[in-house]
């Protein structure tokens, strides 16, 4: 009612200026063909390469994602493959410590023969030496006792036994008699 007064009072400017809040139908044929037009533009331009830009972009993820499951599995066989050789270089370090052991022992074990045979040769010199000083002092020892024994003997008996030849024959006959046993030493007391 209100409205059809309204009308009846505004219908000598055309549209009811008392509405403004109702649209002038004109401008709602200017809206009606400008949404149909923005409406056509986005579905035959807009909306395709929106479609486009999202399918660009699900394959760049989808893309990116196997991308780093292929990186993740080729990292794993890296580690493993690096696990395998470290393990074999371990092995390997152990193997050659043990032949180094190995080695050490028989080296020290050759040294320490080396050492043992260094020994008795040294040893066995010394005793040739030892018997060869003995059996030097003996002969010497035997002059000595030989010629003193002589000059004994000639101081006793008043004469001269000074005879080389015949000391000689005298004193090993005597020695050997005394090593032999035939002739025991007599105990001088003084």
């Amino acid at each position: 009612m209100y409205l059809a007064s309204l009308a009846t009072a505004g219908e000598s400017a055309g549209w009811p200026e008392e509405l403004p809040l109702l649209p002038h139908p004109a401008e709602i044929v200017v809206g009606v063909v400008a949404f149909a037009i923005l409406y056509w533009l986005f579905a035959k331009m807009v909306v395709p390469n929106m479609e486009r830009l999202y399918a660009e972009r699900s394959a760049a993820i989808e893309g990116g994602m196997k991308q780093a499951e292929e990186a993740k599995a080729q990292a794993q066989a890296a580690l493993d493959s690096y696990n395998a050789q470290l393990k074999e270089a371990r092995g390997e370090a152990a193997r050659i410590r043990e032949d180094a052991r190995t080695q050490g022992s028989q080296i020290v074990e050759e040294m320490r023969g080396q050492a043992t045979a260094e020994a008795n040769r040294i040893t066995e010199s010394a005793q040739r030496q030892i018997e060869a000083d003995r059996s030097q002092a003996a002969a010497s020892l035997r002059g000595e006792v030989g010629r003193l024994s002589t000059d004994l003997a000639s101081k006793i008996v008043g004469e001269s036994l000074h005879d080389e030849v015949r000391q000689k024959g005298i004193v090993e006959r005597f020695l050997q008699e005394l090593e032999s046993g035939a002739i025991r030493p007599e105990k001088v007391d003084s």
